[in-house]
């Protein structure tokens, strides 16, 4: 035995490991998350190496009944991680050949770490990618309820965050519901894709044993096998789709954040935040801070720097496996984390919003109703362009007047068009414009109905 006789692959070195490359190059002390899956994937290894006949009843019952028991060690935070082993599969090899005896060295036989390590983070994955998907849906219920709350709030709807057309709150809310609900999907995509089970690739040509590779896959609940052993320790396609999926959900939080905390600055005053959710000033008896929501819009960025990093990690391999893969872990872990700590955050914030109707209401009107005056004279028969000119005159004089548009008179009316009557003055009530955008998917408040029922029955 050569100096690194410690190391699964020390009988061909001469001389001890140098303690920088101990170092640098572990990965127990973040890719122990994966243990569980790993010893689950250990598992169904070992039930398919009995299948094939590389191991005997009774050598297979040891080595799960062995992992059996570290596994319930590391769920209950008593097993010892150690840093010589490298990383999370040789700490649990070698607590087992520590426990069962040389029948543990059997464990290995016809796998290699590369494609057991693909094979955990895709079961990694698939666990929390189920989270994730309710954690997606609870926040989409509260858009909901809260939409179910608002429908008879009428807001002010913005382009270039300047006031454009009265909306009901309602609309708001299921917009952004909207944007989870593709959330969701992509998620969908992504589990769909990964649901693949690379273990009994081997290295990156297979292995020379008769494994069962399908057995496996049914044992560790995969829809299919991997197509190719080189592509299936090589492939990290799938990490980076989750990695671009939480990126873009992180985005949409983000922009409800900013939002929110642009509608609950005292300016605008539209909500107010619930208080066990926000922060004071050190020096500012007066302050209370969106932090929650601050922090989700910040910690966006972290999540598309995890996806950056791997996909600069991945841009320059050559087929197949390469140690730079070991950098895919941490920013997968790092957006979960992120991402889900997020999704809990924006729920509760969403939970105990508190809509000011009246704040809101009024600065609905006014010059947002501009554009139903020249629709009405478009439907008097003036060209759109004209009657958008002749419109634009009538704000122009509301501005220098300093009159608010829901104050003008019919004479006021008529003196910019004589094809304005009586019925026109309705169109100066926020309430009504919002209820003329009667199109599918518009803010209506039959439409707005239609789109809540749409959402009951895919949310519960």
């Amino acid at each position: 035995m050569g100096l690194s006789e410690n190391k699964p692959w020390g009988g061909r070195f001469s001389e001890s490991t140098d303690q920088f490359v101990e170092e640098f190059t572990e990965s127990v002390s973040f890719d122990r998350e994966l243990a569980q899956v790993d010893i689950q994937q250990s598992i169904a290894h070992t039930k398919t190496l009995l299948k094939a006949g590389v191991l005997t009843t009774e050598e297979a019952q040891k080595l799960i009944e062995g992992l059996n028991q570290i596994l319930e060690e590391i769920k209950k935070g008593n097993f010892q991680w150690k840093r010589e082993l490298e990383d999370v599969h040789m700490n649990i090899e070698k607590e087992l050949t520590n426990r069962i005896g040389r029948v543990g060295g059997k464990l290995h036989t016809a796998r290699s770490r590369n494609d057991q390590v693909a094979t955990d983070e895709r079961l990694y994955l698939k666990e929390q990618i189920e989270e994730i998907l309710n954690l997606l849906k609870d926040l989409r219920r509260e858009l909901t309820k809260k939409a179910q709350q608002t429908v008879d709030i009428i807001v002010s709807g913005y382009t270039h965050l300047q006031k454009a057309q009265p909306i009901r709150l309602a609309h708001w809310f299921l917009a952004y519901r909207e944007m989870f609900v593709r959330d969701t999907q992509r998620f969908l995509d992504v589990y769909r894709r990964l649901d693949s089970c690379p273990l009994g690739s081997g290295a990156l040509a297979g292995v020379d044993f008769p494994l069962d590779r399908f057995y496996t896959a049914e044992n560790l609940n995969f829809a299919r096998v991997s197509r190719n052993s080189m592509d299936a320790t090589a492939d990290r396609d799938f990490l980076l789709e989750f990695l671009n999926a939480c990126n873009i959900t992180m985005l949409h939080l983000s922009r409800l954040a900013e939002d929110l905390i642009i509608w609950a600055s005292e300016e605008f005053g539209y909500v107010d935040l619930p208080d066990k959710l926000c922060t004071g000033s050190s020096i500012m008896p007066n302050k209370k801070n969106p932090d929650v929501l601050e922090l989700i819009r910040g910690k966006t960025g972290r999540v598309l720097g995890d996806y950056v990093a791997l996909s600069t990690v991945m841009k320059g391999l050559p087929m197949s496996y390469n140690r730079d893969l070991q950098e895919d872990k941490e920013p997968v872990f790092d957006a979960i984390r992120t991402l889900k700590g997020s999704l809990v955050g924006m729920k509760k914030i969403i939970e105990g919003l508190k809509p000011k109707k009246d704040r809101m209401e009024e600065n609905a009107g006014n010059l947002t109703l501009a554009t139903d005056l020249a629709n009405y004279l478009v439907q008097k028969g003036v060209p759109f362009r004209e009657a958008h000119h002749i419109v634009g005159s009538l704000v122009a004089y509301v501005v220098q007047k300093g009159k608010r548009m829901e104050e003008l008179t019919l004479e006021e009316l008529k003196q910019f068009s004589d094809l304005f009557e009586e019925d026109a003055l309705e169109l100066l009530k926020p309430h009504v414009v919002a209820d003329r955008r009667i199109t599918y998917g518009g803010t209506a408040k039959e439409r707005i109905k239609e789109q809540i029922e749409n959402a009951l029955k895919e949310d519960f």
